[in-house]
């Protein structure tokens, strides 16, 4: 396992080297280095390219027994750093944090439901072993946002629900993940929900569960900006 050279202070970063960057889909990228600690399927962790610079937070997209640690995010044109981040390759350094957060689920029944690159912590979630009891709904824009979609439809057959509010397809929700919820007659009430994306789907969804008897104390969120 590879050890970081030097540590910045500041904002407890340490500096690795960069062993992949794959581009999954137009725009969204896998990017990888090698682990230097343990963590828990759906934390987070820091990134920066420099270490004078505030970094910003991104889940972590790998089984917690993998040796390397994978990130997956979408460019942003406008960003401080994922135009700079798509551009790395192997051997480059990125500074990072140690891994952090509590969005962590267990081996107990729960819904799993994520739209765009909020799918990231559920893939590490699954590849860490704790899927088989869960149903997982992604919803995204356009087909080609699916992102691992055959190896989850592979592993969780009908417990794998891809939503799409612009494309069409055979086996394919044809709406938003909000849509498809409402359409579901009942929902159990004594499970977790686990909810990650953009702050309107957050908020839209957990108050479409709590006003389907979902306890609040069972939802539990984790926003992307």
């Amino acid at each position: 396992m590879q050890k970081a050279a030097t540590k910045n202070q500041q904002f407890e970063l340490e500096e690795v080297t960069i062993t992949g960057n794959e581009e999954i889909s137009p725009g969204v990228h896998l990017i990888s280095w090698m682990r230097i600690c343990d963590f828990s399927p759906g934390q987070v962790v820091k990134i920066a390219a420099d270490p004078m610079i505030a970094p910003r937070i991104y889940s972590i997209c790998s089984g917690n027994d993998e040796p390397e640690i994978r990130v997956l995010f979408n460019v942003k044109e406008d960003g401080l750093l994922t135009p700079w981040l798509a551009g790395v390759i192997p051997g480059m350094k990125i500074w990072v944090s140690k891994p952090y957060g509590s969005f962590k689920d267990d081996k107990k029944p729960a819904w799993w439901i994520a739209t765009g690159t909020g799918i990231a912590p559920f893939y590490s979630m699954f590849r860490s072993g704790i899927a088989d009891n869960k149903i997982l709904i992604h919803g995204v824009r356009k087909l080609d946002q699916f992102y691992f979609e055959d190896e989850l439809e592979w592993a969780m057959g009908d417990r794998y629900v891809r939503c799409c509010s612009q494309e069409q397809s055979c086996n394919v929700f044809p709406g938003r993940v909000n849509k498809y919820l409402e359409e579901i007659k009942e929902l159990p009430t004594d499970i977790n929900y686990y909810l990650c994306g953009k702050a309107i789907m957050v908020v839209e969804v957990r108050d479409l569960l709590i006003s389907r008897g979902i306890p609040y104390e069972n939802i539990l969120a984790e926003i992307y900006f």
